[in-house]
């Protein structure tokens, strides 16, 4: 089984570390010190060797950080993780902090005495974010210095060693493009825009440059590494050579020990892109000559060819038969005394029984009662909670298959359900078909769309703390940027662009609500002026709960669509499980009535 239900630091582990880690500063002359949640290749997932936030905290969200100050430790979190950080962290030695209405700079303006030094790791923070902390921090007579090796790591004895996951080939009938092809495409960008090179320091954007996928980390296959781009195509390759021992050399692409990186930074000549999102503060330092500049992998990869979208139908497939044969036999079991691990461990069973899984793509977020409130909650056997009648149980999940990438949020009922929760549970539906049925000009952002997933709820003075969408990656990682459907999002949908189309409602303490389906940017057919219009495709086929939904506060098109939804469901996937799941997927697929 690849889920794990245990707890990795304990919050009576907090203080001791946390003692640890200011003598440690203290020696070397230091106030205070960042302490992320990331590596160098900034991916939302860390190898066991750099889960320091972790280590230090006993927080495991996968977004937030800590800055030590000799009398107070802040632990920044977003209002996803407002209830989580709670459990878990020592709130004697540990304080958590509303991120980002309370910015680092602010913070340490208030908290830090007047000339303190902050340390970083240079290889764990990007130069954009170092400088909106040292703009926050502007005239205070506090200042920034990065620090190697990182003291933090001084302190973790047992720190486990770096990761050293072997890669394989991505087929090419599943990349839609070879590496040399892909490097030849991004040579030319680079030669437009007057770049030597570019540096690489993304995994997942290595793992798709290459055709490669990896195990360094867990959930993702992406491979841990660096690489330079040249503009003639060349690529200089940083990787742990048994990395890639059973890997064919290939020509254009020489390959070095990771040690060998810094050298080859400060080697350059000439204009050389860096990305100052997600390239490592040390990587900018290194640099003669750099230019700030997107990573040339990101819009290319976040634009899935034909190849990639026919293998990610082909495993949406897949695992909706799985999610299938999973409601059918909680519909027969929701009410035995199970726990929410019984039923992240069936699921997996299902998806493992079509003999195609490789992972999970996260970490099951199997929740009911108040435990569904927490938006990124994960079950762990201290917090294993029964289904109880009357409960909502919510289940976001997803599967790496060789072909794809799947993320799917499903809200069921356990035995009758109070009319409130019913209410909100619609609401949650109609903005997600509002976004489903969207219809949009060329040049409409995520930030845009957003609203059309929240109209319903705000009508009732509702609302939810995370964005509406998220990019997915193509057999890589289930959280890809930069494409999303979010308030702050400016960047324009483009056709191949892969989504996450998720509104939900949460009760804190009582109950939680999310409906998830992945949806694809395509051209929209011809309609009135023949305007260039975009829409979506929506991949992800299982079906929406029906026995929550107030058929009366539904229009006659919303109902349209989840009719033809439901009726697509059952035709595609009817052959492809059990006779006794088919039975269940005939009732689960009814049209919805007013009654």
């Amino acid at each position: 089984m690849f889920q794990s239900f245990t707890a990795s630091t304990r919050p009576s582990d907090g203080p001791p570390r946390l003692a640890a880690l200011r003598a440690e500063l203290a020696v070397r002359g230091l106030t205070g010190f960042l302490v992320p949640r990331s590596d160098a290749h900034q991916g939302e997932y860390v190898s066991p060797h750099d889960e320091r936030l972790s280590w230090l905290t006993g927080f495991t969200g996968s977004a937030g950080f800590c800055i030590v100050l000799p009398q107070i430790a802040g632990v920044f979190i977003d209002g996803r993780y407002t209830l989580q950080v709670r459990d878990q962290v020592a709130l004697d030695v540990f304080t958590p902090v509303d991120w980002p209405a309370t910015l680092p700079g602010d913070w340490l303006r208030t908290h830090a005495p007047t000339g303190a030094v902050i340390g970083f790791d240079p290889w764990l923070h990007t130069p954009d974010e170092i400088t909106r902390i040292e703009t926050g921090l502007s005239g205070s007579g506090i200042t920034l210095s990065p620090v190697t090796p990182n003291p933090l790591d001084a302190v973790w004895t047992d720190q486990p060693a770096p990761a050293q996951g072997k890669v394989r080939l991505h087929p090419l009938d599943l990349a839609g493009k070879t590496g040399a092809e892909k490097r030849a495409d991004l040579a030319e960008e680079l030669k437009r825009a007057g770049s030597g090179a570019a540096v690489i320091t993304l995994a997942d954007s290595l793992a798709w440059l290459m055709n490669w996928r990896g195990s360094d980390i867990i959930r993702n296959p992406v491979v841990q590494g660096f690489a330079i781009l040249h503009d003639d195509a060349r690529l200089d390759l940083f990787i742990d050579p048994a990395k890639v021992s059973q890997i064919p050399e290939e020509a254009g692409v020489t390959r070095h020990p990771v040690s060998a990186f810094p050298e080859a930074l400060r080697s350059l000549n000439g204009a050389t892109r860096f990305d100052p999102a997600t390239a490592p503060v040390a990587v900018k330092a290194a640099l003669a000559e750099g230019v700030a500049g997107a990573d040339p992998c990101l819009m290319a990869k976040a634009r899935k060819n034909p190849a990639e979208l026919e293998g990610m139908r082909a495993a949406h497939r897949r695992d909706g038969a799985a999610m299938i044969e999973f409601l059918a036999w909680f519909d027969a079991h929701a009410l035995d005394g199970l726990t929410e691990i019984d039923m992240a461990v069936k699921l997996e069973e299902c998806r493992a029984a079509t003999g195609a899984l490789r992972d999970l793509s996260f970490d099951t977020i199997s929740s009911t009662g108040p435990n569904a409130a927490v938006i990124h909650y994960r079950v762990t056997e201290g917090t294993n909670r029964k289904l109880a009648p009357g409960d909502l149980f919510l289940i976001d999940s997803g599967g790496q298959y060789p072909d794809g990438t799947t993320d799917i949020t499903r809200t069921l009922p356990v035995g009758a359900v109070e009319a409130e929760r019913r209410d909100a549970y619609t609401r949650v539906l109609k903005g997600m078909i509002a976004v489903s049925r969207a219809r949009f000009p060329k040049g409409v952002a995520g930030g845009h769309l957003d609203a059309l997933a929240r109209y319903p709820l705000w009508l009732a003075g509702q609302d939810y703390d995370h964005g509406t969408g998220h990019g997915v990656g193509a057999a890589l990682s289930v959280h890809e940027g930069p494409a999303r459907i979010s308030r702050i999002s400016t960047l324009p949908l483009e056709p191949g662009m892969i989504l996450s189309n998720e509104p939900g409602y949460y009760r804190p303490g009582g109950w939680g609500i999310r409906i998830e389906n992945l949806i694809v940017v395509q051209e929209a057919g011809a309609l009135g002026d023949n305007r260039a219009m975009l829409d979506f495709e929506t991949i992800t086929l299982c079906p929406i709960d029906k026995r929550l939904i107030v058929a009366a506060m539904l229009s006659d098109e919303e109902i349209a669509w989840l009719d033809a939804y439901h009726a697509r469901v059952e035709a595609e996937l009817s052959g492809a499980v059990s006779a006794e799941a088919r039975r269940w997927l005939a009732g689960a697929c009814a049209p919805l009535t007013r009654s």
